[in-house]
């Protein structure tokens, strides 16, 4: 049998100690909006009002709609300050799928947790690795007693019911409440996490720390299409900035049709937000396979086409960001030449920052 690597398994040996256990609903959670809005559950990325207009928005297969993706809490982010030795998290998951053939349940349906001090920048801490439905177990023990901020992503690919976070009885503990103004993300699979090893990891994670906003994750796996239906949605959310980031899931003509159409329904409620266009990434095989460097080159002109028509109409604050490198140029940055692995997820946010902070800066 192998062994497990003591440096990755959180220790148990310790005499246990009493826990303190907190609800984050009780202060909130960051990348959920719509909060006055009823909602199905508390972590569902839509409000229940939105059900009846997003079941029909059905990925290729016809077997996933922009609903049933919204229920994975991709994004989300729960904040609080401690001078806790140790973190736990107990939490329940929406369904028993743990993982995908090519994601880990790390990133599916584990939490991860990133930490700072005053003036330095988040670093990773360390995460869950569920097993089974109800998880409940040590993230981190053995830490020095100083005060921190830390930072808890929830699961990629799955749903959550319930969320509570323990630390040991005297040690301090504040909720910190969400911030406004997020950077919104909407998107594919790719802009929903697919197919990270853990949730902190995802390109919209690295950068909501690089930048230190809170961000919204709008990626809805097989389904990011320029939607009108999610436009609208769009519109109501009083954002720092929109990033559309769809066209992996779309067919030239179909960006053509949608893209200006979208714009233009945000610019009629947000005339100054900074909107960023994305082009999808470029297939890392498009060097060997033909099809897919056709695919890749008329996506990319349809898009250029339509940021190109919005110019020329005067849509003020517009941006733009190139797909060709978003995973490097060496073939390595994704999982199945479709979905970033980590290193393309690090690419993909350093490719995207320089525009990001330039938007946000005007």
């Amino acid at each position: 049998m192998e062994k497990p690597d003591p440096a990755a398994v959180p220790t148990t040996t310790r005499a246990q100690v009493e826990l303190e256990w907190h609800d984050v609903t009780d202060w909130g959670v960051e990348g959920r909006v719509w909060a006055v809005q009823p909602r199905q559950r508390y972590f569902d990325r839509l409000p229940a009002a939105a059900e009846a207009e997003t079941r029909g928005l059905l990925d290729f297969f016809g077997k996933f709609s922009v609903w049933d993706m919204s229920r994975c809490s991709a994004g989300m982010r729960v904040r609080f300050d401690s001078n806790a030795t140790a973190i736990h998290v107990r939490y329940d998951l929406r369904t028993a799928e743990l993982a995908l053939p090519h994601m880990p349940a790390t990133g599916v349906s584990g939490v991860d947790l990133y930490a700072r001090v005053p003036g330095e920048p988040w670093r990773y801490v360390l995460g869950s690795k569920p097993t089974s439905q109800q998880v409940n177990m040590p993230i981190v023990v053995g830490l020095e007693s100083v005060e921190r901020e830390f930072a808890l992503y929830l699961p990629l690919y799955n749903g959550v019911e319930s969320l509570e976070i323990g630390v040991p009885v005297g040690a301090s503990f504040k909720g910190v409440a969400p911030r406004g103004k997020p950077i919104v993300f909407y998107g594919t699979s790719i802009t929903q996490g697919g197919v990270a090893s853990r949730p902190g990891i995802c390109h919209t994670a690295i950068l909501g720390r690089r930048l230190d906003r809170p961000v919204l994750n709008l990626g809805f796996s097989g389904t990011g299409k320029m939607d009108p239906v999610i436009g609208r949605l769009l519109t109501q959310v009083d954002a720092a900035a929109f990033v559309i980031e769809c066209c992996g899931n779309m067919q030239p003509q179909q960006i053509r049709d949608r893209c200006v159409p979208l714009v233009q329904q945000l610019r009629a409620v947000h005339p100054k937000t900074p909107i960023v266009l994305v082009e999808d990434r470029g297939f890392p095989n498009a060097w060997i396979v033909p099809d897919r460097a056709v695919y890749n080159r008329e996506n990319h002109a349809a898009l250029r086409e339509s940021f190109a028509a919005l110019n020329q109409a005067g849509v003020p604050a517009l941006h733009y960001i190139a797909g060709a490198s978003l995973y490097g140029d060496d073939t390595e940055g994704s999982t199945d030449n479709s979905h970033a692995n980590d290193l393309g997820f690090m690419r993909m946010a350093d490719v995207m920052e320089p525009t990001l902070r330039a938007a946000l800066g005007a």
